[in-house]
């Protein structure tokens, strides 16, 4: 699986994440090369996915509860 790792828009980054997650969860990639991507996106996307109050809207309607609890996880460790 290949991940770009710079976005035009919220809703692309949304998506990447999404998918990178999903892949992880149906055993598609490993852990660590979901942490890695995760860590990526986020830090070269970082005004598209947060603001001052924590994930931007966006990121959080198209990603949902479960996914943003994962994707908190990481880069909490990362950060």
């Amino acid at each position: 699986m290949e991940v770009k790792t710079f976005y035009k828009s919220q809703v692309e980054v949304a998506n990447a994440l999404s998918e990178v997650i999903d892949a992880y969860l149906e055993d598609r990639i490993e852990e660590n090369f979901m942490r890695n991507s995760i860590n990526k996106i986020v830090e070269n996307n970082k005004d598209k996915v947060i603001n001052t109050e924590g994930f931007t809207t966006v990121v959080k309607q198209k990603c949902g509860k479960r996914r943003l609890s994962i994707i908190s996880k990481i880069i909490e460790k990362h950060i």
